[in-house]
């Protein structure tokens, strides 16, 4: 992956499947930032997790049940939410969708 590029386009990187009805494609990163698309299958789950970074999180398409800090809210196409650091979030894909989600700084642990 050369992420050095002033561009991005559609099928630049692969699609990893996550299982259970989710995937990602990494847009593009530096030690500073990341963004990534995440594809949801109806019904799949982005469990509850934290981690230390930031989080923003754009709803490119699709219906989401969102839960940010324990308050859960319906999110669709054009909406979106903040995580702050160490904040428990996650989701449930109610109509198949895409997020699209950065992340400050990079998140490391999502590369092999």
């Amino acid at each position: 992956m050369n992420f050095k590029k002033e561009a991005f386009f559609d099928g630049d990187s692969e699609w990893e499947d996550l299982g259970q009805g989710v995937s990602r494609q990494f847009v593009g990163y530096n030690s500073q930032i990341m963004m990534v698309i995440v594809k949801f299958e109806k019904d799949a789950v982005g469990v509850l997790h934290q981690h230390f970074h930031s989080q923003i999180t754009y709803v490119a398409s699709g219906t989401f049940e969102v839960t940010v800090d324990g308050v859960t809210k319906i999110l669709k196409e054009g909406d979106g939410f903040f995580a702050q650091p160490n904040i428990f979030h996650g989701v449930k894909c109610l109509e198949e969708g895409k997020l699209i989600d950065a992340f400050a700084p990079f998140r490391e642990d999502f590369l092999k």
